[in-house]
């Protein structure tokens, strides 16, 4: 157990650090914690790796919080929606094949990596000019696609929602990161709520690894406010690029 329980906690860290910078933390976390114990169900060792997620990003989100101003009415509104289909997707996470909806994640990040490298100011400047109203719907809208995704698979949910910040409601990297932030912590929270109430957390791993990945975010957040938004960008591109990679594998040899 103490092997495992090292290991574990080395991934946490190195998963939390990376979440705090743009998101996709739990492409390194949950595989990991998924190869460490085989033993255990899928759907425990998934509850399990929410607990340390969702230490990290709480303390991401009050590092980022002394810098960025939060929109308010964006952020309760996709909140809110994500927390409520996180629920949903944790609940059908034994229930739907996953292979089904990974070659569609695939084709999007693909397009996103390009558009991404090639757009040298994507998430520079905010450049949407919405209305409040629009900007609400839409925050609801897409906090429900990505609020399920999290629930049902997970890995991957801080980049889809920066991606949805900056592409989608003009915010910037650095911007963008904060929100994120709050909105991953209500999926997270949702997640733990029926994970927890249906016995899926091992403890026992969850709250050493919460240490350790509270730890990564510190300096992970450290670096991206010192270091800007194309220090972020470059960071971003990197993430979606191994999550490519990622869902390349899982789609072809598995």
């Amino acid at each position: 157990m103490i092997n495992e329980l090292i290991l574990l906690c080395l991934a946490a860290f190195a998963a939390g650090f990376i979440d705090a910078i743009v998101g996709g933390g739990g492409l390194l976390q949950t595989p990991a914690t998924l190869l460490i114990l085989p033993h255990y169900p899928v759907a425990t060792l998934l509850g399990t790796t929410k607990i340390p997620s969702l230490a990290g990003t709480t303390l991401a989100a009050f590092k980022y919080s002394k810098q960025v101003k939060f929109n308010l009415k964006v952020l309760s509104a996709c909140a809110s929606s994500a927390f409520c289909a996180a629920l949903l997707g944790a609940f059908l996470v034994s229930r739907i094949d996953n292979s089904v909806i990974k070659p569609i994640i695939l084709v999007v990040l693909i397009l996103v990596a390009l558009y991404t490298y090639f757009n040298k100011q994507f998430g520079i400047h905010q450049e949407k000019n919405h209305s409040v109203k629009k900007q609400v719907l839409m925050s609801a809208v897409f906090g429900l696609l990505i609020g399920f995704y999290d629930g049902l698979i997970g890995p991957g949910t801080g980049s889809f929602l920066i991606l949805v910040f900056i592409a989608v409601l003009g915010f910037d990297f650095i911007g963008a990161s904060a929100h994120a932030k709050i909105v991953n912590i209500a999926t997270n929270l949702a997640a733990i709520t029926y994970f927890s109430s249906t016995g899926h957390i091992l403890f026992q791993y969850a709250i050493p690894m919460a240490v350790f990945n509270l730890s990564g975010a510190y300096f992970g957040t450290r670096l991206a406010l010192l270091k800007g938004n194309k220090f972020v960008r470059v960071f971003f591109l990197i993430v979606v690029f191994g999550t490519i990679l990622r869902f390349a594998y899982d789609i072809l040899f598995k």
